[in-house]
């Protein structure tokens, strides 16, 4: 059994003339990454292997994330191929993951997160909104051989008072 837990990228600032892949986080993303990452704790596995998109609005999630929830950020693998928006990239990606990582905690971008939870969930999610968390189960032993599995857990900002 393979266990995926996505979490899009918390909100971005459009303030600065920087590259797409420089935006930083506003202080409105850095808090509710926070409260998300409270929340998620409960729920996360004790074994685990982390990989962010190197942009660094979600680089900044990964971090704040680890922090609030406890996981070690040392963990942090930082992958350029995760800077996508497209599903079948990051699905690409996901599945070359190795087969002995029973867990992966993996922080990236939309569109690409809410297409590949609605290809791979048992749940249709109109939009998983910047600082979703996505928590999918799947039967399979391999990583390239997941299908459509089990969406076990959601925690979206808006939901957490």
């Amino acid at each position: 059994m393979k266990s995926l837990i996505l979490v899009r990228h918390s909100k971005s600032s459009w303030d600065l003339p920087v590259l797409d892949i420089q935006r930083t986080l506003t202080e409105a993303g850095i808090l509710n990454i926070q409260k998300v990452a409270e929340i998620a704790k409960e729920f996360l596995p004790n074994k685990y292997v982390i990989w962010s998109s190197n942009a660094v609005r979600a680089s900044q999630t990964a971090l704040l994330f680890c922090k609030q929830a406890l996981l070690d950020a040392n963990k942090i693998e930082f992958k350029d191929n995760l800077y996508t928006f497209d599903e079948n990239q990051l699905e690409k990606e996901i599945k070359k993951c190795p087969n002995e990582v029973e867990n992966l905690i993996l922080f990236g971008h939309n569109e690409a997160i809410t297409n590949f939870v609605n290809k791979f969930g048992d749940k249709y999610i109109t939009n998983v909104p910047t600082a979703g968390f996505v928590y999918l189960q799947f039967e399979q032993n391999s990583w390239k051989d997941i299908n459509k599995g089990k969406t076990i857990r959601t925690i979206f900002p808006k939901e957490i008072d």
